[in-house]
C-alpha cells in the first residue's frame, strides 16, 4: 500500500459493494421528482410548495393516490421538490381512505409490548377497525402501538366512531406525531404494493 493512499483495498471494496446494492436508497429513488417544462413552471411549483400544501393526484381503476410535494434542501443548499408518501383512497358511494384488510388480526400493544384487548382487522391512514377480545366496553379513546409482523411498531391514537353490524369497532385516528403518521402511510403503501403489484412495477 502506498503511503499517500487514502483508502485501504477493503474500504474500496466496501464502498463499491454499497454502490451496487439494489436496496440502497430505494426510498430516495422512488421519491425523486424531475420537473420538465421550463423554469416558470418549476419556479411556480417551488413557490407554492414553500408556502402552501401542493399535491399530485393519480387516478387508477377505483382508486386514487394523492402525493404531497415537499421542498427539501440538499447538502449544497439547493432546493428540490420531492414526492412524499401518498394518501391512498378508494372510490365508491363516497371517496374514503383505502383500507388494508389484515390476513390475521394484530393486537394493539401497550408501551411494554404486551397485547391489549383491541385487535386490528383493517387499517387505513385515517382509522382502524378493531375487535375487542375480552368482552369489555370499547374505550372512547386509545393510545397504543400497532406492531405488524416484520415492521417497526407504530404509535396509534384513536377515538371511537361507531360499532359495525359485524360487531367490530371503528376508530378515527388522530395522530399528533407526524413521524408516526408518515410511518403508518409508508406501511400502508408497502402493503398496497403487495396487493397491486402491476401498478407499482
Amino acid at each position: 500500500m502506498h503511503r499517500d493512499t487514502l483508502l485501504t483495498q477493503d474500504e474500496l471494496d466496501f464502498i463499491q459493494t454499497m454502490q451496487h446494492n439494489p436496496q440502497l436508497n430505494v426510498r430516495d429513488a422512488t421519491s425523486s421528482l424531475l420537473v420538465n417544462g421550463g423554469s416558470q413552471i418549476r419556479d411556480l411549483l417551488t413557490r407554492l410548495a414553500a408556502n402552501e400544501q401542493v399535491t399530485i393526484q393519480a387516478q387508477f381503476e377505483n382508486q386514487q393516490m394523492t402525493f404531497p410535494l415537499h421542498l427539501v434542501e440538499d447538502e449544497f443548499h439547493a432546493l428540490h421538490l420531492r414526492l412524499g408518501v401518498p394518501s391512498i383512497f378508494e372510490d365508491g358511494p363516497m371517496v374514503r381512505p383505502w383500507r388494508l384488510a389484515l390476513e390475521e388480526p394484530v393486537p394493539l400493544e401497550n408501551a411494554h409490548g404486551q397485547p391489549a384487548a383491541l385487535w386490528v382487522h383493517e387499517v387505513s391512514f385515517k382509522g382502524v377497525l378493531v375487535e375487542i377480545r375480552n368482552r369489555t366496553k370499547p374505550p372512547r379513546q386509545f393510545a397504543q402501538w400497532f406492531s405488524p409482523s416484520g415492521y417497526e411498531r407504530i404509535a396509534l391514537r384513536g377515538s371511537f366512531e361507531r360499532e359495525t353490524a359485524q360487531g367490530f369497532f371503528a376508530y378515527r385516528l388522530n395522530q399528533s406525531d407526524t413521524d408516526e403518521t408518515e410511518r403508518l402511510r409508508q406501511f400502508i403503501l408497502q402493503q398496497h404494493r403487495l396487493s397491486h403489484p402491476a401498478l407499482h412495477s
